[in-house]
């Protein structure tokens, strides 16, 4: 399944292709409109090229089809089943059987409206699919990078004191249009870009209704129209409180719908927030403790006595972004979310049962009053590294004390743990390594897995472990009291 967070891949102009001076391409038939556009190249030597066609076409082709003393009815025949299919151009060869483009066919083409081009003997085929090709590579990137920019920007436009307008406002100029949040009784709350006119309106406070929920039947969540030229899309924003983003803006980019539905997910968690009073309250908490207030006495205003943390990380190799990290939180229920490197982490209420979310591997912590906050964010590490070596989705932390701990004093522990590790505490990926090859039964391949490095990485670090601290790390005693100074805050 294609991913929704990614635009597809927008199809090439022909003028664009035609533009290509190493090419030669010349168009000798058809209408000269720089809206028609290539959705990718094939070669058929086909009579009736219909049945394998998709729609969007550039048809390549050197005529080897066409029978002898072929005359206008063959070739009228031929285009307009390339037209039926929705091809959108025809190449013609003129080399190695033909040496011009035979007059019946320009003449189809001309009727049946089907640009026409002649690629000269010095083109191949597969020059022309490489170059549509490369147009279709560039053009991806360039609305990568489009749609890349346009998420920073609204993250950052929703961290900003009045993040609902700023929101709207980077929308708007992104899409180059009107963008419209709407209330739960289909009040317009707020909205930025250039006034569409009054029938666009009308038309988009009509297209909301349709997405907003009535409580009666499902509702779609976006429903879509074009009034006046312009392109509306109705989004119903996932809080469920009947909040609905509107766009209208013109028919552009594959990009839109992407940077349109971040715009939602953004305005789901602002709307949530503001409408339900909790984002006062994090706030209040989050002053209290810069003004120094203890943390156990700012967590009430959280709503919650006990918290889980989880410790998520993306599928891959991409690290993950603010608005990423805000989509993990939503599905998790919570929006307290810091994206810390690689790791997104999240604290969430003791009574919401954490599960697994699609596309990331996830850590979850033991229950913890706040005063012992640190310790479950270490537990919901250490969990999400033997899950990203285990290749689970979700692991959790044991709830079973660890008898060794009890045993000795908090502070003796930690005076022992420092004195041992000394040699190795200025290398933090050296004592990441051996915590994850020690938790994992000294297994090369997983700790690799668990620390996304290779297995060589992995045994050299370790063995440089082993000749700082001096010690035989096939010992089981060592690893036994390594992993006890590890294990100690």
């Amino acid at each position: 399944m294609p991913d929704p967070t990614v635009p597809p891949t927008p199809p090439v102009p022909l003028d664009a292709l035609l533009a290509r001076a190493d090419l030669g391409l010349r168009r000798i038939a058809g209408p000269a409109d720089p809206a028609v556009v290539l959705h990718w190249a094939h070669t058929s030597e086909m009579a009736d090229p219909y049945p394998y066609l998709l729609g969007g076409e550039l048809l390549l082709s050197a005529g080897v089809h066409i029978p002898d003393g072929a005359g206008a009815g063959y070739f009228d025949a031929y285009v307009s089943r390339i037209v039926a299919a929705g091809g959108a151009a025809l190449g013609f060869g003129v080399a190695p059987v033909h040496d011009t483009v035979p007059g019946a066919l320009v003449e189809a083409c001309e009727m049946h409206g089907l640009p026409l081009l002649e690629v000269p003997p010095r083109t191949t085929f597969s020059a022309v699919a490489r170059a549509l090709w490369q147009l279709m590579a560039q053009a991806r990137t360039a609305e990568l990078r489009r749609v890349t920019e346009a998420q920073q920007s609204l993250a950052t436009a929703a961290a900003r004191p009045n993040p609902v307008p700023s929101v709207l406002q980077q929308l708007a100029r992104r899409l180059g249009g009107r963008a419209v949040l709407y209330g739960p009784e289909g009040t317009r709350i707020a909205a930025a870009g250039p006034d569409p006119g009054e029938a666009v309106r009308t038309a988009l406070a009509k297209l909301a209704e349709v997405v907003r929920p009535s409580g009666e039947e499902p509702s779609p969540a976006s429903a879509s129209d074009t009034v006046a030229g312009l392109r509306l899309v109705a989004h119903a924003l996932g809080n469920g409180e009947g909040f609905v983003l509107g766009t209208a803006a013109p028919q552009r980019d594959a990009g839109d719908h992407t940077i349109a539905s971040v715009a939602a997910v953004l305005l789901s968690l602002l709307t949530g927030e503001r409408h339900s009073g909790s984002g006062a309250g994090r706030s209040s908490a989050l002053v209290r403790l810069l003004l120094g207030a203890a943390p156990a006495e700012v967590a009430p205003l959280l709503g919650e006595d006990r918290w889980r943390v989880v410790h998520g990380r993306p599928d891959g190799r991409v690290a993950p972004d603010p608005v990423a990290a805000s989509a993990l939180g939503a599905a998790l229920g919570s929006s307290l979310v810091d994206v810390a490197g690689e790791v997104v982490r999240v604290l969430v209420p003791d009574g919401r049962t954490v599960e697994r979310v699609q596309g990331w591997t996830l850590g979850v912590s033991a229950a913890a009053s706040p005063r012992d906050w640190p310790a479950a964010d270490t537990q919901a590490a250490r969990a999400l590294a033997r899950a990203r070596a285990t290749r689970t989705p979700l692991l959790r932390h044991g709830d079973r004390p660890a008898a060794l701990t009890d045993l000795v004093p908090p502070a003796e522990a930690a005076a022992h743990a420092r004195a041992l590790l000394a040699p190795i505490e200025q290398s933090p990926a050296l004592v990441d390594t051996l915590r994850t090859w020690l938790s994992l039964h000294g297994s090369w391949d997983r700790t690799a897995v668990a620390l996304d490095v290779h297995r060589n990485t992995v045994r050299q670090r370790v063995a440089r472990c082993a000749a700082l601290l001096d010690a035989d790390l096939d010992d089981p005693d060592v690893r036994m009291e390594l992993w006890f100074a590890l294990r100690t805050p």
